[in-house]
């Protein structure tokens, strides 16, 4: 054998034996679901909670991160997108076995349901880790979910500087406030209690479900007109407004529903994210509104 070839031969195989080394390192160093958890935590600047919610609801925390998909909420739809993009750390606000804690004793059938087994099913199959990211985000200073739908609705500049969730906005009729939110937002459906034409301009905001005792102490301040918020119980904020349009109060309440009005703060989650982890991809996967005509929830 010629000493040319001789010479190739060799380095073919110090190059194929230095890229084997660099894969091996690459998987090695490769950040595991546990350590991007801990550098969220320690990025959000809220003290460690024992009593939380943010805890991993699925797969091995050992598990080398490929992608990383934020969602509001993990449906099945968007499990389906985070896989084909190639994304195996979901990052979570709300449930994802529909209970607060994703406890499956509150199902009927418990495990043995068809929905929660065959979701369980393509987690485990695609080796999906899940962790929810709700009490610390909220906790944040600012609020990280308020922040989101704040910047999308473009009301930095009308917010009360010592009361973060009132807005002082420019005039217009209640149900003018209804069409500029459900563009915004890109909702499908949006419920309004009171009367559309009367004219307001002092607003609170409350995304997502904060219960009846937060929604109504918005309601009772005198300057606060109009209150829009995620979901509600009916017999509760529902029927007070209500009540108080009766009496002649000028007030009215705009649904947006749960997904759309919090949307928009992890979204901001994402972006904030990608300040901090830059090892693998941090993507936003929007979960379809479920109310929205034509919305594609279909495999």
């Amino acid at each position: 054998m010629k000493q040319t070839s001789i010479l190739a031969l060799l380095m073919a195989i110090f190059a194929s034996h230095a890229a084997a080394q660099s894969t091996n390192s690459s998987t090695n160093t490769r950040l595991t679901a546990q350590e991007v958890i801990d550098r969220i935590q320690s990025h959000v600047g809220v003290p460690g909670q024992a009593d939380t919610v943010d805890t991993f609801k699925a797969g091995d925390p050992t598990t080398p991160v490929t992608g990383i998909a934020v969602t509001m909420m993990a449906t099945m739809d968007v499990l389906q997108r985070a896989v084909a993009a190639g994304d195996n750390l979901i990052i979570t606000h709300e449930p994802t076995f529909y209970d607060h804690l994703d406890k499956a004793d509150n199902l009927p059938l418990g495990e043995k349901d068809p929905v929660l087994a065959e979701k369980r099913v393509f987690i485990q199959k695609h080796h999906l880790v899940i962790w929810r990211f709700h009490d610390f985000w909220h906790m944040r200073n600012p609020d990280g979910i308020e922040t989101g739908l704040i910047k999308v609705l473009g009301w930095e500049k009308y917010q009360d500087p010592t009361t973060p969730f009132l807005f002082s906005i420019p005039v217009t009729t209640v149900e003018g406030l209804s069409d500029f939110l459900k563009t915004k937002l890109v909702i499908g459906n949006i419920r309004v209690v009171g009367n559309r034409n009367m004219k307001v301009s002092r607003v609170a905001l409350s995304p997502g479900a904060s219960g009846a005792e937060r929604e109504i102490a918005a309601l009772e301040l005198p300057a606060v007109q109009v209150l829009i918020l995620g979901e509600t119980r009916e017999w509760e904020t529902v029927e007070y407004v209500a009540d108080a349009i009766s009496e002649g109060k000028q007030k009215a309440l705009i649904v947006l529903s749960h997904v759309p009005s919090e949307q928009a703060g992890m979204e901001e989650g994402t972006r904030w994210m990608k300040t901090f982890i830059t090892e693998v991809p941090v993507e936003f996967v929007p979960t379809p509104d479920p109310f929205a005509t034509g919305t594609a929830l279909t495999r």
